[in-house]
């Protein structure tokens, strides 16, 4: 008797495993069908944090079954038919994935969410996923080559944050971020999806006690101006150039960063390093510091080099603003609310 399929797959080629793995099955090119692959575009477009997979099932509709190999939670997002109101969402009872079609004659052009169940079961056996969640949305228009009819495109958007409220791995604080030696802050997916939903915030340093810190001030909309957080990697993770609000000082390492709910702000704690080296006791102002063979103080009339210990008393907040009295490069010290 020929061995079962999933006796077959042990060939050292495994998927990564994973706590979720989200599948969007459909046709990309026609209309509302699409609305599975979007989503999971949308989603990695938001970030993906550690633990979670995104599989585009219109166009690998064969190797949704294989994804599924070692998948904690799976959760499948397709369009459906069924005469309704377009945009329309069902969430499918756990009865309605135990009514399966057979695989034969399943291809990427009639692949579906039922088809890549089926397909999971034939193929991984006993090591198929059991805990999978299915949401559909009701779809409108298939006009090939068409966007999302917009009842759709609104349903899509509200699964992509269900998706992210109830799917997504929980972690827990303290987060770790990283500052790079040129001054770049690297935030987490999962951190700045949570937190930062519009990619854009303010700055400034804190000074706690005999300690410091920064933090970060999440913004509404980029029409509000601020710090754009940048996709880093593929993964999703966010970049932030974060080295003139720490007034260009040396600052680079691992460190820890809690969410203050009351003040709705992260705040990252600069103190110490991962392997606990002290850093400076104060980031600096918003000037430069003083260049090897360059000498301070003024340069033919203007302003030049400012040696690093001179920067607490240049009159500068935290965020190394300064406004100017009348006369020539006199700063008068900032004033103002706390950002």
């Amino acid at each position: 008797m020929p061995p079962a399929p999933y006796e077959l797959l042990d060939d050292g080629f495994a998927p990564p495993s994973c706590e979720v793995l989200v599948i969007g099955c459909g046709n990309i090119l026609r209309g509302d069908d699409a609305v599975g692959p979007v989503l999971v575009r949308h989603l990695h477009e938001r970030g993906v944090p550690d633990g979670a997979r995104l599989v585009d099932g219109g166009t690998a509709g064969m190797d949704v079954a294989f994804a599924m190999r070692g998948a904690g939670r799976v959760v499948i997002v397709d369009a459906a038919r069924t005469g309704n109101e377009p945009g329309t969402t069902y969430r499918l009872p756990a009865e309605a994935l135990a009514q399966l079609p057979p695989v034969d004659g399943v291809h990427t052009h009639n692949f579906r969410w039922d088809h890549a169940l089926a397909l999971g079961d034939w193929l991984l056996g006993p090591d198929r996923p059991t805990d999978v969640t299915v949401l559909l949305v009701e779809a409108g228009g298939f006009e090939p080559g068409a966007p999302l009819t917009p009842p759709v495109e609104a349903a899509m958007l509200a699964l992509a944050d269900l998706v992210e409220t109830e799917f997504w791995p929980v972690r827990e604080e303290p987060w770790r971020v990283d500052i790079t030696a040129m001054g770049y802050l690297h935030l987490p997916a999962a951190l700045a999806a949570q937190h930062f939903p519009a990619d854009v915030c303010v700055g400034r340093v804190s000074n706690l006690d005999s300690a410091w810190a920064l933090d970060l001030l999440p913004l509404q909309s980029p029409a509000n101006g601020g710090l754009v957080l940048k996709q880093h990697d593929p993964a999703g993770n966010r970049s932030l150039l974060v080295s003139e609000i720490l007034g260009f000082a040396s600052v680079d390492g691992r460190f820890e960063a809690h969410w203050l709910e009351a003040e709705g702000l992260l705040r990252i704690h600069l103190e110490e390093t991962a392997d606990d080296r002290p850093r400076r006791d104060h980031p600096g102002g918003g000037g430069a510091g003083t260049v090897d063979g360059l000498p301070g103080g003024d340069l033919a009339g203007g302003r030049g080099a400012t040696a690093p210990g001179q920067l607490a008393d240049r009159g500068e907040g935290p965020l190394g603003g300064r406004r100017r009295t009348p006369e020539r490069g006199a700063p008068a010290p900032a004033t103002g609310g706390p950002w």
